[in-house]
């Protein structure tokens, strides 16, 4: 299995994954992703679509977020309610 790094800034958001089970406690996560950081992995979280082509796989939580909510720092009871499952996708450049 690809080693697995998590992309976020979000304390919130490493909850969220723990308590669903998608990564362990003592998972890699970093709040700004470089190409070497994420060449061949897994990666939790969102890319721009140019690093999203480097890395194995990308798994996103989507959030329902209000127009209110964004730009804001959310804690873990509102993204339990508005968070979806996990979706994971494969990123290629032509």
């Amino acid at each position: 299995m690809k080693e697995t790094v998590v992309v976020t800034r979000h304390p919130a958001l490493v909850e969220l994954l723990r308590e669903r089970s998608i990564i362990g406690e003592g998972a890699r996560v970093i709040e700004h992703a470089s190409p070497e950081e994420i060449k061949g992995k897994h990666v939790i979280g969102v890319l721009p679509l140019a690093l999203a082509a480097l890395a194995e796989s990308v798994t996103e939580i989507p959030l329902k977020l209000t127009p209110e909510m964004r730009g804001k720092e959310l804690d873990l009871d509102t993204l339990r309610e508005i968070a979806g499952p996990a979706i994971t996708y494969k990123v290629e450049a032509f």
